[in-house]
């Protein structure tokens, strides 16, 4: 028996999908709750349909919904509605990610739900915002990067053409921020004894994530700088003869080694070079340099040169070779499980480690509607009563089963 994560005990009813509200209830799943999958029986969650999928599951979906159990209900119908309340009343948390207002108009909004449980954690994640010209527009992760200044910040100038990031960065930081508010909302009732609403946006998550290193021009109100220039005209990513690797120096210690390591014993005393602030007001003549004396030589060489003198420094890997890397390998960060429909499948562990409450790979992600009856059956409903939604279209289960 797998053992129980930190937060065994907490039922977690989910009505989001795509990747902000399923990689954040995946990431609690992970830790041990109990996530409901509510489930939209025509389709279900928009991401089953991606490609590279291997008997009916795409990977894009079994990568965010390990640990689940899914239920497939029709809210489009009263009886749909009322079962996803009875389902709430026994819930913990109720995490929704449609546009603002949407919830509010299908009946499963706040109010009602905190009528059917007037404890629960009621969560909700917006693109843009709740309120303002773009809190209703549709909303996907380049827009959002688009419009925080994410891409900007990637060009690395505003006088640059803009780029985004090639990750879908603003979608899975806005879950990683969702499941941390959670966990501060539950451990806040637990002292209080009180529920309440979180909301959190795309966009909110990802201006707040920039802040901490890359709005420095906008910190002092009085002092704002209008225009962002290029840091550097490259970035830290150098050529080698066969290859790329990245090296960071910062401290007066490390670019004295840098020095010695590429046998350039005059970097450390050049004026330009002499203190960290020098070394960053000629930001340019020191990489244009350090690019100069790595070009020659071959990846391997570099590294083995920069790690005899605590050089920071590591090599550019694919992906292939990223979860290869003996590294990576040492972490156990890649893990492999038996899917009972999808085969076996590689894929990342929770990242953090709990000495006294390990996570673990419960399930993998579940088939549309594959938990549909049992979880009726928690909520009360008997087997005819279940049999009869799935007849009559409130509810389905995996398979195309017709309750009859």
């Amino acid at each position: 028996m797998p053992a129980h994560g930190p937060l065994h005990g907490v039922r977690i009813v989910d009505v989001t999908s795509m990747v902000s509200g399923p990689s954040a209830t995946m990431l609690l799943a992970d830790q041990g709750a109990d996530v409901v999958k509510v489930e939209n029986p025509a389709g279900g969650d928009h991401t089953r349909a991606s490609t590279n999928t291997r008997n009916g599951f795409s990977a894009n979906f079994l990568n965010n919904n390990r640990n689940k159990r899914s239920i497939a209900l029709n809210l489009k119908r009263p009886e749909g509605i009322a079962a996803l309340m009875r389902l709430a009343a026994g819930a913990d948390v109720f995490i929704q990610n449609f546009r603002p207002g949407v919830a509010e108009r299908m009946g499963i909004g706040e109010a009602p739900v905190r009528e059917a449980a007037p404890g629960i954690i009621y969560v909700s994640i917006s693109g843009f915002g709740f309120e303002g010209p773009y809190a209703a527009k549709p909303v996907y992760d380049p827009l959002i990067q688009a419009l925080s200044g994410l891409t900007t910040i990637q060009a690395g100038s505003d006088a640059e053409r803009p780029r985004l990031v090639r990750t879908i960065l603003p979608d899975k930081l806005t879950g990683m921020a969702a499941a941390q508010s959670i966990t501060a909302a539950l451990l806040a009732r637990e002292r209080t004894g009180e529920g309440q609403h979180v909301r959190l946006s795309m966009l909110d998550t990802i201006i707040a994530f920039l802040w901490g290193s890359d709005m420095a021009a906008q910190t002092f109100v009085d002092n704002p700088f209008p225009q962002a220039r290029a840091a550097s005209f490259i970035d830290l990513i150098y050529e080698t003869a066969d290859g790329h690797i990245s090296v960071a120096v910062q401290s007066d210690r490390e670019w004295a080694a840098l020095a010695r390591a590429l046998n350039r014993p005059e970097w450390p005393d050049d004026p330009r070079f002499r203190t960290p602030a020098l070394r960053q007001k000629n930001i340019d003549e020191r990489l244009r340099l350090t690019q100069d004396a790595l070009r020659p030589l071959g990846t391997a060489e570099c590294l083995a040169r920069l790690e005899a003198e605590d050089v920071p420094c590591a090599p550019v890997l694919t992906r292939r070779e990223a979860i290869t890397h003996p590294q990576t390998e040492a972490n156990g960060v890649v893990i492999e499980t038996e899917h009972a429909l999808a085969g076996r499948i590689r894929q990342a562990r929770q990242a953090a480690r709990f000495s006294k409450t390990p996570t673990s790979v419960r399930m993998g992600g579940p088939a549309l509607g594959e938990h549909t009856r049992e979880i009726l059956a928690e909520a009360g409903f008997s087997e005819a009563e279940a049999a009869g939604m799935i007849e009559n279209g409130t509810a389905a289960v995996a398979g195309g089963e017709n309750g009859t």
